[in-house]
């Protein structure tokens, strides 16, 4: 393949063209101008390669767009209510359910044997192949199952009746259905949607405060009398049981106790006097067959008629789930619910990780580059934390496990905390552990960024220094690391986006499925390192491989990963603002 190019020289001007293989011939113009013409090899000029170049990112960046699209469209939309369909099928069997997808399939000889001859024959014609819609029958307690798939010759009609209610529950996931009953203090009253609204949000009220003091009080109280509890035994411990001090330690103790207990009887009063009155307050579900659940109304998290909504309440529902999604706690196996522990769980050892990564990190780097002799030695440990990087995530986590939790936290629990033994204290997995994993797994990444960017800073700009009198560090501090902070918090933006997505080692130091008392909270000393912690990539592989119904899951793994990006671009974002705010503060020409 060739290409033929044209210019117009002058008549002394006419010389050879150095490094392209072309065929030249010389014609005279009428005009008395020479025209050199030449075809050269495709190849030689650059432009397959330019061709490919520019389709591979082409095609990388189509392929990107169209994964975060797809996640975008599933997730986004996972929160919208959706009809209600009552299906009367062939057999006479009714169902009630939310069409939630459909596609061909292939039924198998057993089934076509069952058929008649036409439907049959409309098979046979589609090739093989029928239509079948999934619909979410919820109903658990009921049905033993949330889905059912239906094929379109099962149907013998679809209806959308006004009065189906898509009620989402505190236990037993959803239920569809209708409502039929309604008690407020044990007497029947009248149902209507401004009845049902207001009894709703007292007996919302009335969980939240009974959650409120089981979660919060309670809680406290209990952590405070196993404080006291273990005080007993270090006291033993350390000062002899039978010492007049460890006597009046224990006495002191026992009598802390007294009093919390007390106040715990108070409290558990309170919580039982509001559970009793929230007893008073319930009401009769109807499913599409007739069968009938009653529950207290405060286990009702949400309900509204799904086939008689308005744009602006499905907006408002729309928003009220996204709100519950990013403030609650999971629910019903982390298929419903929200996920604020595992948004805390994420953040939160995310932020550590930097902690302990970027000191680490950037002081390997400028002892390597700044300070070591450079040598073979040298560049043995530069290849060896370029290995690292590649080495797998899970061998990471089992390093953690032995050496951060069973090592090292064992030892911390014989030195500090040996009155909790032998229930482990540090001694286990813990958010603690975590970080510095991940420390370990992304710092090879940040030392690799930092020498890339102190050898990046001029010469020219220590030699300056230094001859204006500074010091080997005060060159290092004042002139080298400013200038080189900006290649080194794209280290931390990397580390970042990369510890932020692990999760095989997590599974082993200290992620957990579900963890609803955060790493922080009002008892001292208000941070807790040694608890297990939930965490976003954890909870996309748990609802989607490890929840009793795959099909319930698929949505929340979708949303759960809008969100996961969300927070991890968040981060990048402001990592990269910072970053390029010192590249502004610190840019300055060569010496």
């Amino acid at each position: 393949m060739s290409v033929s190019q044209e210019h117009d020289i002058p008549a002394s001007g006419v010389t050879g063209l150095a490094g392209i293989a072309a065929r030249e011939a010389t014609q005279q113009t009428p005009r008395g101008r020479r025209v050199r013409r030449f075809s050269a090899d495709l190849s030689a000029v650059g432009e397959p390669a330019l061709w490919a170049f520019g389709g591979a990112l082409a095609l990388g960046i189509i392929l990107i767009a169209g994964f975060l699209a797809m996640i975008a469209w599933n997730g986004f939309a996972t929160f919208w209510p959706k009809p209600v369909e009552r299906v009367e099928l062939t057999s006479g069997e009714v169902l009630a359910g939310v069409p939630t997808r459909g596609g061909p399939y292939r039924p198998g000889a057993a089934v076509l044997d069952q058929l008649d001859a036409e439907t049959r024959a409309a098979i046979a014609a589609n090739d093989g192949f029928a239509h079948r819609t999934l619909y979410q029958t919820a109903n658990f307690d009921l049905y033993g199952d949330d889905f059912r798939w239906v094929s379109d010759f099962e149907v013998a009609g679809i209806t959308r009746p006004d009065d189906f209610f898509y009620i989402e529950r505190q236990q037993w996931g959803v239920f569809i259905g209708r409502i039929v009953g309604l008690e407020v203090d044990g007497a029947a009253v009248e149902i209507t949607p401004d009845r049902l609204a207001r009894e709703h949000r007292a007996a919302r009220q009335r969980f939240a405060a009974i959650r409120g003091l089981e979660r919060g009080d309670i809680g406290r109280i209990n952590a405070l009398i196993e404080r006291e509890r273990l005080a007993i035994r270090r006291a033993e411990i350390r000062l002899g049981e039978e010492s007049p001090e460890a006597q009046a330690s224990i006495a002191e103790s026992q009598a802390r106790i007294a009093e919390l207990q007390a106040e715990f009887e108070t409290l558990q009063a309170r919580a039982s006097a509001i559970r009793a009155e929230d007893r008073t307050t319930r009401i009769t579900l109807e499913e599409v067959n007739g069968r009938q659940v009653e529950t207290e109304f405060s286990q009702i998290v949400r309900f509204f008629p799904a086939n008689t909504l308005s744009l602006t309440e499905k907006i408002g529902i729309y928003l009220s789930r996204w709100w519950e999604f990013v403030s609650a706690e999971p629910r019903e196996a982390n298929t419903q619910g929200g996920v604020l522990p595992a948004i805390f769980g994420t953040v939160a050892m995310t932020l550590l990780m930097v902690v302990f990564v970027a000191p680490f990190g950037v002081i390997t780097a400028l002892y390597l580059r700044e300070y070591a002799k450079q040598g073979r030695l040298t560049s043995i440990i530069r290849i060896s934390v370029n290995n690292l990087a590649g080495v797998p995530s899970i061998v990471y986590g089992v390093f953690g496990l032995g050496f951060f939790a069973y090592a090292m936290g064992g030892t911390i629990d014989q030195v500090f905390f040996p009155e909790a033994l032998p229930n482990p204290t540090f001694g286990k997995g813990g958010i603690l552990w975590a970080s510095l994993t991940l420390a370990l797994l992304t710092v090879p990444v940040v030392i690799v960024a930092t020498e890339e960017a102190l050898s990046a800073v001029p010469r020219s700009m220590r030699e300056g220094s230094l001859a204006c009198g500074a010091s080997k560090w005060q060159t290092i501090r004042y002139i080298v690391l400013p200038k080189a902070m900006p290649g080194i918090m794209t280290g931390m933006i990397l580390a970042m986006a990369r510890g932020a997505g692990e999760v095989a080692p997590l599974m082993l130091v200290g992620v957990v499925k579900l963890a609803p008392a955060l790493p922080v909270d009002g008892i001292a000393p208000f941070i807790h390192l040694d608890r297990s912690f939930m965490h976003l990539g954890f909870h996309i592989f748990d609802v989607g491989f490890q929840s009793r119904n795959s099909e319930a899951g698929i949505p929340m793994v979708f949303v759960t990963t809008v969100l996961l990006l969300t927070l991890i671009i968040t981060m990048n974002a402001s990592a990269i603002y910072i970053r390029n705010r010192l590249k502004r503060k610190y840019a300055s020409g060569e010496f």
